[in-house]
C-alpha cells in the first residue's frame, strides 16, 4: 500500500553490545570477568524508530543531531543501508551518543553511557532543517529520550500543528505541557505517573489521562502498560484496552520505539486509530521476545502476506 511520508525527529544513538561468558571473579575486585566473544552495533532512540518504520515499508526520513565522528558515520551508514532517508545534522565537538552494554548468557551485566548535551548552534541546525522538511512530510514523530535534541520540541510541534500535520510523541521528562497540540503521545506507566501522580483504580487512571489530554489539547493518549497491554484514552470517543500478547519477555529495550513506529506506519496507510493500536500492540509483543534493541520485520507482523 502507498504510505504517506513520515519524518522522525529526536535523540539518536548507537547501542553497542559486547556478548560473552563469565566463569570467575576478578582478583582485583569482587566483579565477574566477562570474556567477550562477540559484539554487535545497533541503532537506538529516534534512529531505531525510523528503522522500524522502514522495516514495515514506510517512507521515512530521520532528522537528528550527531557528532562529526566515527560513531556518527556508522549510524548514518546503517540508516541508509536500511532504506531510511538521512537528514542528520552534524555538530563539531559533539560526540554521537553511545550506549555500551555487556551481556552474559542473555543477562545484561553493565551499561555505560557516553553522551553530552548539544549546543544551541547544533539545536539551531535541527530547527532550520525541520522547517525545510516539514512541508514535504505528512506525519511528524518526535522521539524524546531527554538527551537534548528536542530541547525546542514545543516550537517544532507548534510549527507542525499550524501546518496541519499529524504529530505523534514518545514523551520524556516531568513537564508534558511542551507537547501541547500534539495529536497523540505514547507514555509508559512510569512516565505518566511522573506527570499525573499515582492511581488506585482504573477509573482514577482514566480521569487523570483524560484530564491530561484536555490540558494539553491532545487528540489521544496511548498508555503502554507492559504486562497489562495498552490503553488508548481519546479526548473524544471510546476508551480502548488492548491485552498484552507477548509469549515471552526477553528484553524490553526499544519496545516503545517499535510501538510508536508501528502506530504511525499504520496511520500513514489509512487505518483507523483502534486498528493501529491493536497492530502496534502485537508488534511490541514480538520485539520484547528478542534480545536487545530490535526492529519488527514486516513478515512477523503480517505473516498472511507470505502465505
Amino acid at each position: 500500500m502507498q504510505t504517506k511520508r513520515i519524518l522522525v525527529v529526536g535523540d539518536s544513538m548507537l547501542d553497542h553490545y559486547w556478548f560473552g561468558d563469565a566463569s570467575r571473579l576478578s582478583p582485583e575486585a569482587p566483579v565477574p570477568i566477562v570474556k567477550v566473544e562477540d559484539e554487535e552495533i545497533r541503532l537506538g532512540g529516534a534512529a531505531n524508530v525510523s528503522l522500524n518504520v522502514a522495516s514495515l515499508g514506510g517512507d521515512v526520513t530521520l532528522l537528528s543531531l550527531i557528532g562529526d565522528d566515527k560513531n556518527g558515520n556508522s549510524l548514518e551508514e546503517k540508516l541508509v543501508r536500511m532504506g531510511v532517508k538521512s537528514a542528520l545534522q552534524r555538530q563539531e565537538n559533539f560526540k554521537t551518543i553511545l550506549k555500551l552494554r555487556i551481556v552474559c548468557r542473555h543477562q545484561q551485566m553493565l551499561r555505560a553511557d557516553f553522551e553530552e548535551h548539544p549546543s544551541e548552534e547544533g539545536l539551531g541546525k535541527v530547527i532550520s532543517a525541520f522547517e525545510k522538511l516539514l512541508p514535504s512530510h505528512d506525519f511528524i514523530v518526535f522521539s524524546d529520550y531527554g538527551k537534548g535534541c528536542l530541547d525546542h520540541v514545543s516550537t517544532m510541534i507548534q510549527m507542525a500543528h499550524r501546518a496541519g500535520k499529524t504529530v505523534l510523541v514518545d514523551p520524556k521528562g516531568s513537564d508534558f505541557t511542551k507537547y501541547t497540540d500534539a495529536n497523540i503521545i505514547t507514555p509508559n506507566k512510569s512516565e505518566l505517573r511522573q506527570i499525573v501522580g499515582g492511581w488506585t483504580s482504573e477509573e482514577e487512571l482514566t480521569d487523570k489521562a483524560l484530564d491530561l489530554c484536555k490540558a494539553t489539547r491532545l487528540d489521544a493518549l496511548l498508555l503502554t502498560r507492559s504486562e497489562e497491554g495498552m490503553s488508548l484514552y481519546p479526548r473524544f470517543g471510546e476508551i480502548f484496552h488492548a491485552e498484552a500478547n507477548a509469549k515471552e519477555v526477553c528484553d524490553v529495550s526499544g519496545a516503545g520505539d517499535t510501538v510508536l513506529a508501528t502506530l504511525v506506519y499504520m496511520l500513514s496507510i489509512g487505518t483507523d486509530l483502534k486498528t493501529a493500536v491493536q497492530t502496534a500492540n502485537r508488534a511490541g509483543g514480538i520485539v520484547v521476545g528478542k534480545l536487545g534493541t530490535s526492529i519488527i520485520k514486516r513478515h512477523e507482523l503480517f505473516p498472511e502476506e507470505t502465505v
